[in-house]
């Protein structure tokens, strides 16, 4: 009889131990669902353009070249009027809030209304790009001066060309001095986790060389 018992006893031990196993097993199965569902969807790391050498970069650093390529982007598409800028400035801003800052969104719709009250958007068509021997590449650490971890300036040399109708009413050379700082507040809606904070100082015009001499000047773009 007694042998009956230790065989039932030595059965419950067994049954104890899997059922403890078993709770075990389930409560590492539900850590490591929580944290399957608490890490992040998505990762930005920035890639130098440039891809023939290496690269090694903590991932959530940000490089100066990604940096100058965001900004000349977003600027670049801001003064992109293709048909009206009355129509087009607007909508731009509108547009592109997701890479400005407040302040910055704030600055634009006062500088759209000001050039709108004085008549300098109606059935203007505007593009800026880049003054051939003045992008990054030629310059490097003239172009983005890194503040901190956080926070860029960054200095476009850019050509800006409008037209009204069929005639050319400006073409400035000009260089921008813009603030740039980080934020991942919507990777959704702005994947470069890069906004622009305006200017840091005035625009400035450029004194072109001879192989810059642009067509026509009329004040600032």
């Amino acid at each position: 009889m007694s042998r009956f018992k230790n065989e039932v006893a030595h059965l419950r031990a067994h049954v104890q131990t899997l059922r403890a196993a078993a709770l075990a097993s389930l409560l590492l199965a539900t850590l490591l669902a929580v944290g399957w569902w608490n890490a992040p969807r998505n990762l930005t790391i920035h890639v130098p353009p440039d891809l023939r050498s290496g690269s090694t970069r903590k991932w959530w650093d940000v490089p100066p070249e990604s940096v100058y390529a965001f900004t000349f982007y977003a600027f670049q598409q801001l003064n992109r009027w293709p048909t009206n800028g009355e129509e087009d400035y607007a909508r731009n801003i509108h547009a592109l809030s997701a890479y400005l800052t407040p302040g910055c969104r704030a600055f634009l719709e006062q500088d759209f209304a000001t050039r709108r009250d004085r008549g300098e958007l109606r059935q203007r068509v505007r593009g800026v790009y880049e003054i051939p021997g003045r992008g990054y590449g030629d310059a490097p650490a003239e172009r983005v001066k890194v503040i901190s971890a956080d926070d860029w300036l960054v200095t476009l040399d850019l050509a800006a060309d409008e037209y009204y109708g069929t005639e050319q009413v400006k073409r400035a050379l000009v260089r921008f001095h813009i603030k740039v700082v980080r934020s991942d507040v919507d990777p959704q809606k702005n994947p470069f986790g890069l906004v622009l904070d305006c200017y840091s100082r005035p625009p400035e015009r450029i004194t072109p060389a001879a192989s810059e001499t642009p067509a026509a000047h009329s004040g600032f773009p």
